[in-house]
């Protein structure tokens, strides 16, 4: 039992650094997107943007040959995609940065592709196409994940948790239109499963959380985290069929 009083950054951290993933998603949704990006060899130049620890940033690095970047703002996160790189004798095309991304450390119009999945809306979808598409190459291809609107009844709980969280969601129709004022081609959108964020994310992040309430037995902290936790999943198995993370795919034009 630990009886320091741990910070929620310090909580968010630890319950996701040993996951595959920091937010709904998964190898079939990946695999998927990549499908609208071929041919793959034209990809040289990569970033992953808002990595985590790099689940999917090393499934690209198996179906792309280029080489891969992940920027992300927590250090813990980015070691941990380096240890991964290396055990998987990926360190030559494979690393990870630690960076804001409002504010990118590559060369304008150096990139072939920008990849980000549930974490654009850190820093608004809009902000984050405009910004992004002074680093790509003219006709290179922006893939991001953003939660969004799915049916046209918003309800308020989920507006109320989502601005709470620092996003906004918009409908799928509003953020094409927004991707292509933007400077972008729009090449496909697709809605995540729920199994993307049941099985994939909400479950073995409870795993961690049920482990971490044991650890931090006194720690209120920890209660409300682990409370905040679970109605985010309530919330979503209540009103999932009116929102959910979607795959946004443009070309840089």
């Amino acid at each position: 039992m630990n009886t320091e009083e741990p910070s929620f950054l310090d909580l968010l951290v630890e319950a996701h650094i040993g996951l595959d993933r920091q937010g709904p998603g998964s190898p079939e949704m990946i695999e998927r997107a990549l499908d609208f990006l071929k041919p793959w060899d034209q990809f040289e130049r990569i970033a992953d943007l808002g990595c985590g620890s790099g689940g999917q940033t090393l499934i690209l690095a198996e179906h792309l040959r280029g080489r891969i970047t992940g920027l992300d703002m927590f250090p813990n996160f980015v070691e941990v995609l380096n240890q991964r790189a290396k055990a998987r004798n990926l360190s030559n095309r494979v690393s990870g940065i630690v960076g804001q991304m409002e504010d990118l450390p590559f060369d304008k119009h150096s990139l072939d592709l920008i990849w980000s999945e549930g974490a654009i809306d850190n820093i608004g979808f809009e902000t984050g196409l405009v910004h992004w598409h002074n680093y790509l190459k003219e006709g290179g291809y922006i893939a991001v994940t953003c939660p969004s609107w799915l049916t046209r009844t918003h309800p308020a709980a989920v507006e109320q948790f989502w601005t709470g969280a620092g996003s906004k969601l918009d409908t799928i129709d509003n953020n094409i239109a927004i991707l292509q004022n933007s400077g972008y081609q729009f090449i496909a959108s697709f809605a995540l499963p729920e199994t993307c964020w049941t099985d994939d994310y909400f479950a073995p992040r409870d795993n961690d959380i049920q482990r971490m309430l044991t650890k931090y037995a006194n720690s209120n902290t920890m209660k409300e985290y682990a409370e905040q936790n679970q109605h985010e999943v309530e919330l979503y198995m209540q009103y999932k069929q009116h929102y959910g993370y979607v795959f946004y795919i443009g070309r840089a034009i």
